[in-house]
């Protein structure tokens, strides 16, 4: 049986201003922009993660059930400052434990995401070698 995290769904009041801050932010690229279920859903790939946008009202701000979603890259500081030049806030700077960086961002509707950067070479021995 094959098993596959496909992606995470978000509700968005301005679907629009949510796909360009995903675009801008971290690069995303549109791979499907339909209608289903009487909205417009689009597809919005990040690396090899996708998040699903429906053009509805979040039905809750903010977390709800989710925390945050996790967007890892390999220059914590670079994306950080790219992001501080479009006008994101962060409350905290980037908080390093050695084998792992990260910070938390807003992003649009409330939505926390975690920036991660994690140092392989230096990662506990418990955690398991194809933990990425």
């Amino acid at each position: 049986m094959y098993n596959n995290f496909h992606h995470a769904h978000l509700f968005a009041a301005d679907i629009n201003a949510s796909l360009k801050f995903y675009q801008e932010m971290f690069g995303g690229r549109i791979v499907a922009d339909i209608e289903m279920a009487g909205a417009r859903n689009v597809f919005l790939q990040i690396g090899r993660g996708r998040l699903h946008f429906y053009e509805q009202l979040p039905r809750d701000e903010g977390k709800g059930a989710v925390h945050h979603l996790g967007i890892e890259t390999d220059n914590l500081p670079e994306l950080v400052a790219h992001m501080k030049s479009k006008g994101v806030k962060f409350r905290k700077e980037i908080a390093d434990f050695g084998f792992w960086k990260y910070v938390m961002a807003p992003a649009p509707d409330n939505v926390i995401l975690e920036l991660f950067q994690p140092v392989r070479d230096k990662f506990p021995s418990s955690l398991p070698a194809d933990f990425f």
